[in-house]
């Protein structure tokens, strides 16, 4: 039955992406969580997400954005090598097509398993289809709203179930975080960071745009993304993910010291204000720095994850990594069952050696072998290998690049009435700068978990790059036209 639900929901879809490719790619956008969404065909796995994500590609490239194309067969294949001549180059195309080789490399080092196979497709293949969409599609002026507002009508779904979990406990299959006492909530995904790791970014993506659109007349365009902001923070603290909370947090002010005056004095009032509070509250204090000191329960486990990863990593694999989906099998011989947790006590050392075995048994942690270990940088090395891991480092500093010079590039031309025009026509500094700290945030959450290896993160990664790859375009299109008027 879910099945034929499933068979009869890609019709439908079929159908709009067919008459309307762009409406085709902002379902995908607005639909990210619909991964979830999985059956199989003929023994084979699949999500609703790359379902989704090959139909419109197909769409896209077999036969053009008009359904009506089809049956006359103009095929979109066919104008493709017409228009050769024409064509730009992709922003970031060497770096996509660097990383489809080195991730499908990155399968033989786990022996071209199922798995491995699995996670390039979803995890990197059609994820770049779908930067190949968005780079095609949304061009126009309409572009960037599109995607910003595909990206909040999702993010207001998943925040509004999650605000009603926390209120109701419905669907928290977690017995443990569905107790009222301490309640975690788990919106579609079924963990609470995964509602951190989807809503962070987006966040300051909405928050860019939100910037651009608040001096126009679309009141309610605005109160509807403000609304999306405070629900998104809202659920991210019902879900208790405090690295999501942190990283949107900090990456939040730093957008308001760089965006303009004003916000630059709210942003530095905000920070003194976080300072005065830490000075004068012990107890806040300490909790802070127990955070940033990683000396926590959770930070505690994370350290001896990355030492673990790193012994295997020196071990034979610091070139190879584990291979794609083979982490946990390497890790293995060099897992510990557990950990003895230092609560603070300043014994806590001599007190494991000479203590009591019921002191070691209060402070025993057992842990478990994750998927991934936890940490941007060795995610990346130990799945893709060193490489892919100098490949990815390369693409997040390009994109910060491309982002924060815009941020500034365009002021240089608004005097150029030849200029201006092109400049207000969809395009704004300030979608630029959200882009910059939406990939902080991914930065700063990255320090303790794994904000690209799952399939919505993955392709919110590849939406992220693609916006950057649309500024560059434009940045393009603006030195273009300056050089024209200049030698006019």
């Amino acid at each position: 039955m879910d099945l034929i639900t499933i068979f009869l929901f890609l019709i439908l879809y079929y159908i709009i992406a067919s008459r309307k490719i762009d409406w085709g790619v902002m379902l995908i956008i607005m639909g990210l969580p619909l991964y979830l969404w999985r059956s199989q065909l003929f023994g084979l796995p699949f999500t609703v997400l790359e379902a989704m994500i090959l139909i419109t590609f197909f769409v896209w490239f077999f036969t053009g954005t008009n359904f009506k194309n089809f049956l006359k067969g103009a095929y979109g294949i066919k104008d493709y090598f017409k228009n050769r001549k024409n064509r730009m180059s992709y922003p970031f195309g060497l770096e996509a097509s660097l990383v489809i080789i080195i991730a499908f490399i990155a399968c033989l080092f786990s022996g071209f398993s199922a798995a491995s196979l699995g996670i390039w497709k979803a995890y990197f293949f059609e994820p770049i289809l779908l930067f190949i969409l968005i780079i095609n599609n949304f061009q126009d002026k309409k572009g960037f709203r599109k995607i910003i507002f595909s990206l909040a009508i999702g993010a207001f779904a998943v925040s509004l179930y999650a605000i009603i979990q926390k209120i109701t406990g419905l669907g928290i299959a977690n017995e443990f975080w569905a107790n009222p006492e301490n309640r975690r909530a788990v919106s579609f995904f079924g963990y609470p960071n995964a509602v951190g790791l989807y809503l962070a970014p987006i966040i300051l993506l909405i928050t860019g745009y939100l910037y651009r659109n608040i001096s126009s007349k679309r009141a309610g365009e605005n109160i509807f993304l403000i609304i999306v902001i405070l629900m998104s923070f809202l659920a991210i603290y019902f879900a208790k993910s405090e690295g999501a909370l942190i990283a949107s947090s900090g990456a939040l002010v730093l957008f308001g010291l760089l965006a303009n005056k004003t916000s630059r004095i709210l942003a530095f009032s905000l920070i003194v204000v976080i300072g005065v509070i830490l000075t004068v509250s012990q107890p806040l204090r300490d909790y802070t720095v127990k955070k940033a000191t990683l000396m926590d329960l959770s930070g505690q486990i994370r350290r001896q994850q990355w030492i673990e990863t790193w012994q295997m990593l020196e071990e034979g694999r610091f070139i190879s990594g584990s291979g794609l989906s083979g982490y946990q099998q390497a890790i293995e011989p060099y897992h510990q069952e557990g950990i003895f947790v230092n609560d603070g006590d300043p014994n806590f050392r001599r007190k494991l050696v000479f203590g009591s075995d019921e002191y070691k048994d209060e402070h025993w942690q057992p842990v478990e072998v994750y998927l991934y270990p936890h940490n941007l940088l060795l995610n990346f090395w130990t799945e893709l290998g060193l490489l892919g891991m100098l490949l990815f480092a390369w693409i997040f500093i390009k994109i910060l690049f491309i982002s924060l010079a815009s941020f500034r590039f365009p002021f240089s031309f608004v005097q150029d009435k030849q200029i201006s025009n092109f400049v207000r026509d969809g395009y704004c500094p300030y979608i630029s700068l959200g882009i910059g700290c939406a990939i902080v945030t991914m930065i700063i959450h990255g320090i303790v978990d794994v904000p690209y290896f799952k399939n919505d993160l993955s392709a919110m990664f590849w939406i992220i790059m693609a916006m950057a790859g649309l500024i560059a375009l434009k940045n393009k299109k603006i030195k273009d036209r300056k050089q024209v008027a200049v030698r006019k």
